[in-house]
């Protein structure tokens, strides 16, 4: 399987001191960040003299970082700072609504997991009914957008539900990974 890495990133806390590690900081700041494409959570050393600020969009990628001097790794959730854990939903929500296009399309093409299961079923709020509801009007025509999705459909906020969805998976709650990055 192919390494997938992320171009960017929003911060979720700013670490001016390092992170306390039994008693002592470790030298230097650094700053907690979710990738905008597999929402990996990461760790990054910041550089020196710059200041980020919570749900700032920093690049992450391979080639030459303005903000970041390097990724210390992957974190877990568990690891998040209690700011982190606090600026996640809010992250998350506008990543989704930043893609949109990519999350109408899931939409439009998600298919079962298993005999009995549906990947639109893994959404908190969308049971069979709904379910049934999106899979007769795609075949209509294709969602649009959200509001799209939202008339034809009588859902409620897809983007709360897929915020919900995505903080299940990060958090550990979820035994299928539709939209990150398994552990």
């Amino acid at each position: 399987m192919e390494k997938r890495y992320e171009e960017y990133a929003y911060v979720l806390d700013f670490l001016p001191r390092g992170r306390p590690t039994r008693g002592r900081y470790r030298a230097g700041a650094i700053a907690q960040v979710i990738g905008e494409e597999y929402f990996t959570l990461l760790e990054v050393a910041v550089k020196e003299g710059e200041r980020l600020r919570p749900q700032e969009r920093v690049y992450v990628g391979k080639k030459e970082r303005s903000k970041i001097t390097y990724i210390i790794g992957r974190i877990r959730y568990q690891d998040l700072s209690t700011a982190a854990i606090a600026e996640l939903p809010a992250v998350i929500e506008k990543i989704v609504k930043n893609r949109e296009k990519w999350f109408v399309n899931f939409f439009n093409t998600s298919q079962a997991i298993t005999p009995r299961m549906h990947a639109l079923e893994l959404i908190p709020g969308i049971g069979k009914k709904y379910m049934w509801q999106i899979l007769e009007e795609r075949e209509k025509a294709p969602f649009k957008d959200f509001e799209d999705l939202q008339k034809r459909v009588n859902l409620p906020n897809p983007v709360k539900l897929l915020t919900r969805r995505i903080l299940e998976e990060i958090s550990g709650e979820s035994k299928y990974n539709l939209f990150t990055r398994p552990s």
